[in-house]
């Protein structure tokens, strides 16, 4: 059996968001992004998976296809195959988020 604790993972780098492994298998990965203030992932489209963003702490602004809308805390995101994504923290505090993307790229 494989458990984490999530909040002993996150850690924070003031040079760009941080990606934390949390599990990983060859059909799915489960992350950690963590943003502090002003830190993005740039929009970007993955052609055969799913991404699935869910805000831990903090709020971000995420970015789907032509859409945009802010997440907080309990809020999650669903970008599908081949649709253009991204997340940045606009807001003075850090933001963690989960992330689970399937299949794996």
């Amino acid at each position: 059996m494989e458990i984490r604790d999530l909040k002993s993972l996150a850690r924070f780098s003031p040079e760009k968001m941080a990606k934390i492994p949390v599990f990983e298998s060859e059909r799915m990965f489960f992350d950690l992004y963590a943003l502090l203030p002003g830190q993005a992932q740039k929009v970007h489209a993955h052609e055969g998976s799913d991404k699935v963003y869910y805000v831990l702490e903090g709020e971000v602004v995420v970015r789907i296809g032509e859409e945009e809308a802010l997440l907080v805390p309990g809020m999650a995101a669903l970008a599908r195959a081949g649709e253009a994504h991204g997340v940045r923290n606009e807001s003075a505090n850090p933001a963690l988020l989960l992330v689970v993307m399937a299949p794996k790229p």
